[in-house]
């Protein structure tokens, strides 16, 4: 099915998703079970409780067909592993994506995850994140189907399960309404660039530590350069490619 096939991908919207409005997001994996615990916790929980988020997790298998629900093969030209067959994740998408459906790829090809992405994400009103496996998936998904390809770091792991979780915890705080105070998320490290500031809160001395006097004077134009002096350095001395 060539991508004109089916409604216009995500990518294609320069609506966004309007401010309020809830985020729905599509999971397509091979392990379910695996999401059941951290998708049913803290922020993504209360997100989810609040109307601001609509997470639904789908199992590939369930889109094949034969008596096996078989969603790999081997290779065409030999090679070690499997692949994921391009059927089962074609009627998926189908079934699941719509006209501003952004279909993502977890793969260790695509693009770097980090804070600015999150935040392009977190303006869209539906994404559909496919988790990979085995050695990955038939070229004709990632021609036909994806919008976009991510990876969360140069590692290995055994699925996308995980990668799928991180994106999905960075995208729904983001979102207006999650976060109690949403200048927590703008003052989180990367918003800026930057990594955080040293943070501090009481007692103001604790076994002959103390906090720094510059924050208890209730200055806060000198709390403010003191912050983002602190915030340099440490970029400086531990994320140097961030600057």
């Amino acid at each position: 099915m060539p991508r004109g096939t089916r409604a216009a991908p995500g990518r294609a919207s320069t609506t966004g998703r309007a401010t309020g409005c809830k985020m729905k997001i599509d999971v397509l994996t091979l392990f379910p079970g695996m999401f059941a615990g951290p998708m049913d916790e803290s922020i993504i929980r209360r997100a989810r409780e609040a109307g601001h988020l609509d997470l639904a997790i789908h199992n590939l298998r369930d889109y094949a067909h034969d008596r096996h629900r078989t969603v790999d093969d081997r290779p065409f030209g030999g090679g070690p592993g499997m692949l994921l067959k391009p059927e089962p994740i074609f009627e998926a998408v189908e079934s699941l994506a719509g006209g501003k459906t952004q279909v993502i790829l977890m793969s260790p090809s695509g693009r770097a995850f980090n804070q600015a992405v999150a935040r392009e994400l977190a303006e869209r009103e539906h994404l559909l994140l496919i988790s990979g496996h085995y050695e990955g998936f038939d070229e004709r998904v990632r021609e036909q189907l994806a919008d976009d390809e991510l990876s969360i770091g140069d590692y290995v792991l055994t699925n996308g399960s995980l990668p799928v979780m991180v994106i999905i915890d960075a995208v729904t705080r983001l979102l207006p309404g999650v976060l109690g105070d949403e200048e927590s998320a703008r003052q989180d490290s990367f918003s800026d660039g930057l990594l955080e500031h040293p943070q501090y809160t009481r007692p103001a001395e604790f076994r002959g530590m103390a906090v720094p006097e510059v924050l208890l004077s209730g200055n806060h134009a000198q709390i403010a350069r003191w912050r983002a002096d602190q915030a340099r350095q440490r970029t400086q001395e531990r994320r140097p490619d961030l600057l």
